[in-house]
């Protein structure tokens, strides 16, 4: 992180890890009996274990197998962003994605869940581990707290995109344990919750300068409201964290307290929060940070680094520019979304168009006309020195104080009109009620290209997300290609999963069933 640095964990702490974290089945293989034993004694090692934990959080792709930035990947399953590339063979996995035609053997597929696997191994060594390290309660307390927060964080990116995937809170002690069955959505949704809640009780309301991008109290206040929202709008359900429902009221009363105490409030100016003069604001509940520092230039392990991923993909591919500069075009924007936001203050600073551009634009696979401007190549976030294009300093902001408004609006409020009109006001817009419909619409405008649309969409039930992730014939003036490349037919036996990977399928050795649809 750019002020706890994640990366300056010693040489002989990643080796440690690489060995203990191999990328094979759940990439679960325990350390080896003289590291568990030798290493973990002071506070120290403890803290260079969390900062392990914090690492994968900036992870986007996965050695060997493929890049998959989050944002990317949630965006071009949505009808909000298209594959691209620069044609069709390199655009092909991530075109998979956007025609809901995927082989459980698409890499992207396989990155996603390898990334979050590793999250979950180094949290479950972290919580094994630090009872028996010589360090004040007080620490211990605190970073308890933080693991927990980052394990449900991985487990619900994980079980939105896979729904039946194992649940392991602990590490495993040998070949013996490797295959291990795939539980129930709920045991993995109530297990999300349990960390969340106990995660909450425990972390601080605010932390000091010096610790920058640190997990506070209402970070995991908004992600359990996230989780809620979209459990409880495809199953139809309540979670249960051990002794406590986890049920509108509950969650209503998370957001309330954040609203009322946290000192999170919206930034005067909407397109701040994808700046640098943003990062870390009193916007941002939640931010994971990108950075140029170590400088990279491995093109083999780029997530040794710490830039965005995200931007260098989505970043249109031009040369000779001042203001953007030699992204690779995936994630092409849809006409369907301009139209949608035609008119509204925030498509300038949520849309990039190709009339906007200076240099020398090269028009690659699917291409629309149209590019992210949150997550993107832009001069502002061009790294320092290394190789280009893997030092590109945008953070993700993954939970927004606006989305926590939004939210609570969602939850029906007694507060619910004037969160809402505080959303619209920040960009010059007029009051609108605040029925469900206008919420959801507001949801979009607000947050569309942050990887949420597609959540959105399939906790809303598979009729609306077949008709609005199905969709023929919609050109925009500067589309190229034949009409049929921007053509999607939602598949809804999926109901909106990705497919179990592969390889973790037949590493499982016959345990693993492959999702529907399949």
């Amino acid at each position: 992180m750019k002020n706890i640095s994640i990366k300056s964990i010693p040489v002989f702490l990643i080796a440690i890890f690489l060995v203990g974290c191999s990328e094979d089945f759940l990439d679960l293989k325990p350390l080896d009996q003289v590291v568990s034993s030798n290493f973990y004694k002071t506070q120290e090692d403890a803290f260079q274990a969390l900062v392990a934990v914090y690492d994968v959080l900036t992870y986007q792709s996965t050695p060997g197998v493929s890049w998959a930035p989050f944002v990317t990947v949630a965006d071009v399953l949505s009808d909000d962003a298209f594959g691209g590339g620069s044609d069709a063979n390199d655009g092909l996995n991530f075109n998979q994605l956007n025609e809901h035609n995927i082989p459980p053997a698409n890499p992207v597929v396989h990155a996603t869940w390898i990334k979050n696997y590793i999250g979950i191994y180094r949290a479950n060594l972290y919580l094994e581990v630090i009872d028996d390290i010589e360090a004040p309660e007080s620490f211990k307390k605190r970073t308890v707290a933080e693991v927990k927060f980052m394990r449900a964080y991985f487990y619900f990116e994980q079980v939105r995109f896979f729904e039946n995937i194992p649940l392991l809170t602990r590490t495993l002690s040998g070949p013996s344990e490797y295959s291990q069955p795939q539980s129930t959505p709920k045991e993995v949704y109530d297990q999300i919750a349990l960390d969340l809640v106990e995660a909450i009780a425990d972390l601080p309301e605010s932390v000091p300068a010096a610790e920058t991008g640190r997990i506070t109290k209402w970070a995991a206040q908004g992600l359990l409201a996230r989780v809620y929202l979209f459990y409880n709008g495809v199953y139809g359900a309540e979670l249960v964290a051990g002794g406590t429902t986890v049920n509108r009221a509950y969650v209503l009363a998370q957001l309330e307290d954040m609203i009322a105490n946290s000192g999170h409030d919206l930034l005067p100016k909407y397109e701040n929060n994808f700046r640098l003069a943003g990062e870390f604001g009193a916007e941002s509940v939640f931010e994971i940070a990108h950075g140029d520092t170590p400088t990279w230039w491995d093109w083999g392990y780029p997530r040794g680094g710490a830039g965005n991923l995200a931007s260098q993909m989505q970043g249109p591919r031009v040369t000779g520019s001042t203001k953007w500069n030699r992204g690779w075009s995936f994630g092409t924007v849809s006409h369907k979304l301009a139209q949608f936001m035609e008119g509204d203050p925030r498509f300038q600073h949520t849309i990039l168009r190709e009339q906007d551009l200076d240099g020398t634009l090269s028009k690659g696979y699917q291409h629309t006309g149209y590019f992210s401007r949150k997550y993107t190549s832009d001069a502002e976030h061009w790294g320092g020195g290394g190789q280009f294009e893997l030092n590109r300093t945008t953070n993700f902001r993954v939970i927004r104080f606006s989305d926590v408004l939004l939210m609570a609006a969602e939850l029906d409020s007694p507060n619910k009109q004037v969160y809402l009109d505080r959303v619209r006001a920040r960009v010059g817009l007029d009051p609108v009620p605040a029925t469900p419909e206008n919420i959801w619409r507001e949801r979009r405008l607000e947050l569309s290209l942050e990887g949420i649309r597609y959540f959105d969409v399939l906790r809303r039930g598979m009729t609306y997300a077949s008709q609005e992730l199905s969709h023929s014939g919609i050109r925009g003036p500067n589309y190229v290609g034949e009409q049929e490349t921007f053509n999607v037919s939602f598949n809804q036996a999926t109901r909106g999963f990705l497919p179990i990977p592969l390889t973790e399928i037949d590493l499982s050795a016959g345990v693993f069933n492959q999702n529907a649809g399949y």
